[in-house]
């Protein structure tokens, strides 16, 4: 079967899966490490606003309202309680602002990217960038691995309330145990069992797989690029200048 054979439209995300790479990486740059300093906030403030805005088109909107609540509460103490504390709450303030304001854009953008790209969409974006199975088949893992893990702890978190364990009532102690043991052993199985079916799937083989998934840019895609090679343009001009 050819790689470039149609697939329904509703699988298809707003993004290709190589943007989703490239935007996984600027949300890193410039969010995360803030580089380009405040030359670059204007830009910083678009990067950080983009992953809501991706969740939307998702519809994964209580993400991107819990997202909104968040990011909120952390301006309305930057701007309001912040300014007016002294001693350790001002250093404990700063330090959560600062996280939360690089860490939840980076963080949401981690989000978007698993729950809309599917395995063999990564597995053909990656193939299209001629990337080595030794690295690919790691990434295909993974994006499989955290949404498998979520699911068990859903499970583990429904056993435990049937069984009463949870928080208060002198069961803290239970909870810790039932919780974080059950997911660490899930975790090592599950890291295994996808592992097994990867290389049951022949992503192993040295072989060329075909891939049923069509990939390629349309116009969200362009206007990303368009959006990125601006702020690279307008920091190469702001060092040289």
């Amino acid at each position: 079967m050819s790689e470039d054979t149609w697939t329904p439209r509703r699988n298809k995300s707003l993004l290709d899966p190589r943007t989703k790479l490239l935007l996984i990486f600027v949300e890193a740059v410039l969010v995360l490490a803030t580089t380009g300093g405040d030359r670059l906030f204007a830009f910083r403030v678009v990067f950080a606003i983009l992953p809501f805005l991706l969740l939307l088109t998702a519809k994964r909107y209580m993400t991107c309202i819990v997202g909104l609540l968040v990011l909120g509460s952390i301006y309305f103490l930057e701007y309001t309680v912040f300014p007016y504390a002294n001693g350790a709450l001002a250093s404990i303030l700063l330090i959560i602002i600062m996280i939360i304001n690089r860490f939840l854009p980076a963080y949401l953008t981690g989000v978007y990217v698993v729950g809309t790209t599917t395995v063999s969409e990564f597995k053909a974006a990656m193939d299209k960038l001629h990337m080595p199975d030794a690295l690919t088949i790691p990434m295909c893992v993974m994006f499989r691995l955290f949404p498998t893990i979520r699911e068990e702890n859903a499970s583990i978190r429904a056993a435990m309330k049937i069984r009463g364990i949870r928080f208060g009532g002198g069961k803290a102690g239970k909870m810790l145990e039932y919780r974080v043991v059950p997911m660490i052993t899930c975790t090592a199985k599950i890291g295994e069992e996808l592992s097994a079916s990867a290389l049951t799937r022949g992503l192993g083989k040295q072989k060329k797989r075909t891939n049923i998934c069509h990939i390629g840019f349309g116009w969200a895609d362009w206007a990303f690029f368009l959006l990125v090679a601006a702020t690279v343009i307008y920091w190469i001009l702001g060092v040289l200048a």
